[in-house]
C-alpha cells in the first residue's frame, strides 16, 4: 500500500501538526534520542538535499549503500525500531527543542513547495537519482518513524 504523499499540503500539514504536539518534555518509547535530539536526526535528511555541510560518500561507499541500504530506506515497508543509525545521522550533543522542531517544520514545507517534480529524478547524496516515489518514502516514512517513536 502507498504511503501518504508527503508533497501532498494535507500530509505535510498532518506532520507538521504531529510535530507541533510534541512538547520539550515528550518521552521516547524507544531508542536513546531524546525530542529535541529527534528533531535534530529527523533534519538530517533535509540538510542532505538542502545544504552541502554533509560529504558525499566515496564510490565504494555509494555503492554499498546502494546495494544494502537502499530498498530498506526507498521502499514502503517500515522501520523497525532501534535499527541502526548511519554515522551522519547520530545526534549525540544536547540540542534545543523549538530550533530544532522550526528547522525541520521549515524543511517539510520547503520540501512539499519544491513538490514532486522537483524530486522526480533528483540525486540523493547516499543513493544516486531517486524517483518522486522514492524520495517520498525516504522523507515520509522516517519522519513517521520518529513521530511515532514519541507517540505522535
Amino acid at each position: 500500500m502507498p504511503l501518504p504523499n508527503i508533497f501532498d499540503k494535507k500530509v505535510t500539514d498532518e506532520v507538521v501538526k504531529r510535530i507541533n504536539n510534541l512538547t520539550p518534555a515528550t518521552p521516547a518509547q524507544w531508542g536513546k534520542m531524546n525530542v529535541s535530539q529527534m528533531l535534530a536526526h529527523c533534519a538530517v535528511t533535509y540538510e542532505m538535499v538542502y545544504e552541502t555541510k554533509h560529504p558525499a560518500p566515496n564510490a565504494f561507499v555509494k555503492m554499498m549503500l546502494k546495494l544494502f541500504v537502499k530498498n530498506t530506506v526507498v521502499s514502503e515497508t517500515p522501520y523497525k525500531r532501534n535499527l541502526r543509525t548511519a554515522p551522519a545521522f547520530l545526534i549525540t550533543t544536547e540540542k534545543e527543542f523549538l530550533p530544532e522542531k522550526t528547522r525541520l517544520i521549515n524543511y517539510i514545507i520547503k520540501t512539499q513547495q519544491q513538490g514532486e517534480a522537483f524530486f522526480d529524478g533528483k540525486e540523493s547524496l547516499s543513493f544516486g537519482k531517486l524517483n518522486k516515489t522514492e524520495w517520498n518514502n525516504l522523507f515520509y516514512k522516517h519522519l513517521d518513524h520518529h513521530l511515532s517513536q514519541f507517540g505522535v
